[in-house]
């Protein structure tokens, strides 16, 4: 183990913890100072070095992921989502689609990607993360059906975007190695699909009745019963994988098995996980900025910065517009909503699980998800505050 990348790790933990809400009030917010942290440790000054294998990288990402998954299903408010469903509904089933089927013909017109390729390329760019926009979803100031709507879709959209993601990749192998298209989806459907959902609603519906009977008898601590959902996410996580099916898809359901059927505070449960899952998000971003970025944007080109802008603006914001169509909600509140679609751990991820297939085009798709999260961790983290400020004054 080298010590002093654990210590540099650990010492921006200590700083950033006790300095959060200094942060969070600023124009720097989490992703954007651990990344800035891994380059600036990284690249710049050469003290961290960490040494970190693919398969390193990628079972980290996969694992930060998967209680990403878990942790933001299990938070979804269900009285909140029927209260405010009309944002989040249209977010999730109509921009959604429209962003991933708008980023593909830009993909194939201005990358020259074949179809599939450019398809794979829309869906890894297509989820949206909170932790970039936290100033948004977390400020009183910013109206409630707005922020919950924010919250709801970034929390959702990258489990509904998993299946997607798999169904593109077996046809885009396929493609390449001339496989029967239809045997590879039935294996997507029964298998990817068919046991990540067998094991996200089993696993976790037969722990809750195990907690609940515990509890009854008294068998529970306060200590242990912060690594109890932690385990849970794990457990579906793992489990799904090693019966040959999705375990992102099955931590996804697993958190909202979870929810609905553990009628009790869950808060004591899910604190825990999320801490956890948060730390593991420090070491992914720090992780990004030290070895990912500096290797993939090698390879950086006018056309791909090109993407990445208009990734982040017309891709996202012209599928919003037209979902919005009809709503009755403002055309500024639109705007802001449109803007507000920040790129993140997921894409990297799925950045990561894509690269590990042998596609063509694989460094160019890399590249430009690495070169579109970087962009958008600095113009939404830098424009979050001083648009919360503005629309409140509004």
């Amino acid at each position: 183990m080298n010590y002093q990348n654990l210590t540099l790790l650990a010492v921006c933990v200590l700083v950033y913890s006790l300095t959060v809400k200094r942060f969070e009030s600023r124009l720097i917010n989490g992703p954007l100072a651990f990344l800035l942290f891994g380059v600036i440790t990284g690249p710049v000054l050469g003290l961290l070095h960490p040494n970190f294998d693919r398969e390193w990288i990628k079972a980290l990402a996969e694992i930060t992921l998967a209680l990403v998954l878990f942790n933001d299903a299990a938070l979804a408010n269900t009285g909140v989502l029927s209260r405010y469903r009309a944002i989040p509904i249209r977010l999730l089933a109509i921009s959604l689609p429209l962003c991933i089927l708008l980023g593909t013909v830009i993909g194939v017109w201005l990358l020259d990607l074949p179809v599939l390729i450019a398809a794979l390329l829309a869906t890894m760019l297509a989820p949206t993360d909170a932790a970039l926009g936290k100033a948004v979803v977390s400020n009183v100031a910013v109206p409630e059906q707005v922020r919950e709507g924010l919250n709801a879709e970034s929390g959702l959209n990258d489990g509904i975007c998993v299946p997607i993601l798999f169904l593109f990749l077996i046809l885009a192998g396929a493609e390449q190695g001339h496989l029967p298209v239809g045997e590879l989806i039935v294996h997507l459907v029964v298998h990817e699909v068919g046991i990540g959902l067998a094991v996200g609603l089993i696993i976790p519906y037969v722990a809750v009745k195990f907690i609940e009977q515990t509890a009854a008898a008294g068998f529970h601590s306060s200590t242990w019963d912060r690594l109890t959902l932690l385990a849970l996410a794990i457990v579906c996580f793992g489990l799904a994988q090693a019966l040959g099916g999705s375990g992102f898809i099955s931590a996804f359901i697993g958190g909202i098995t979870f929810s609905q059927v553990y009628k009790q505070d869950a808060h004591q449960y899910i604190e825990s996980a999320e801490g956890f899952s948060e730390l593991l998000s420090v070491i992914t971003w720090v992780t990004f900025g030290a070895v990912v970025l500096p290797m993939t944007l090698e390879g950086i080109s006018p056309l791909i910065v090109i993407y990445a802008v208009l990734s982040l603006t017309v891709i996202r914001m012209v599928p919003v517009a037209l979902a919005f169509i009809g709503s009755g909600v403002s055309a500024r509140l639109v705007l802001f909503i449109a803007w507000f679609g920040p790129r993140g751990l997921a894409s990297i991820v799925f950045a990561v699980i894509v690269g590990a297939d042998d596609l063509p085009h694989i460094e160019l798709l890399t590249t430009t998800v690495a070169c579109t999260v970087l962009l958008s961790v600095v113009f939404h983290g830098l424009s979050a505050n001083p648009l919360v400020k503005r629309i409140s004054r509004q």
